[in-house]
């Protein structure tokens, strides 16, 4: 007779659990980096885009963040650079491929898109831009001039945006740095050395607050600024 020679159920299933432990504990370590670099990459790209537009505004309108007079009004998607200066038409003007609107997008179910509808003042405006990300703004924005030079602190509240880098998908939450007290502080005021945004769920979420003035765009608190100024 031949022997065979293979596994027992009991090792196998030993060798099972084992993979299982491992997949546990490692999984969502990947998970949290995966969307760590996502979430990165796309703030970049979209204050880059956004500080593009600016420049644009000025060069093509000779207007820009810091020169805007007007609110946005009932048809925010159809106001022209050439005859109003507000953020809408700038935005009209200098990005294409967006959705501009003052009704909080949708998710593929249907759902109204809340996160952000408490995050800025009275005149809450929408922009879909082209690349997937959700900028959320005050549309009754006016005048964000304050030199790159200048302490922003005092800026005017008004011109703090917030970019949804994923849209209306969760979690749509406000990124958030180690120690929770430093995040949402002060525009300024704080080092850049006392807020750590780590690569989890918890710290590291969609949403960066973001502030405008003048041709520019830059992050308006600590966290924010960590992702801008670190890559990873």
């Amino acid at each position: 007779m031949k022997k065979r020679f293979g596994f027992t159920l009991a090792e196998v299933l030993i060798t099972l659990g084992i993979i299982g432990v491992v997949a546990a504990m490692t999984i969502p370590t990947l998970i949290a980096n995966t969307n760590s670099a996502r979430f990165r990459s796309q703030f970049k790209k979209s204050v880059s885009t956004l500080a593009q537009a600016g420049l644009m505004g000025q060069a093509q309108y000779d207007f820009t963040y810091g020169d805007i007079t007007d609110a946005c009004g009932q048809n925010p998607d159809k106001e022209d650079p050439d005859t109003t200066m507000t953020f809408c038409s700038l935005f009209n003007g200098t990005l294409s491929g967006h959705v501009l609107s003052a009704t909080a997008p949708t998710d593929k179910s249907g759902k109204a898109y809340t996160a952000g509808a408490t995050l800025v003042p009275e005149g809450t405006m929408y922009l879909q831009m082209a690349d997937g990300a959700l900028l959320i703004f005050n549309g009754g924005a006016t005048g964000c001039n304050k030199l790159v030079t200048e302490d922003l602190t005092a800026v005017d509240k008004s011109c703090i945006a917030y970019i949804d880098v994923n849209g209306t998908t969760l979690p749509n939450k406000v990124v958030a740095c180690e120690d929770s007290t430093a995040s949402l502080a002060a525009i300024s005021g704080i080092e850049l050395g006392t807020c750590l945004v780590p690569n989890d769920a918890q710290h590291m979420t969609d949403i960066f607050p973001i502030v405008f003035h003048d041709s520019t765009v830059e992050a308006a608190v600590p966290a924010s600024r960590y992702i801008l100024t670190t890559s990873k």
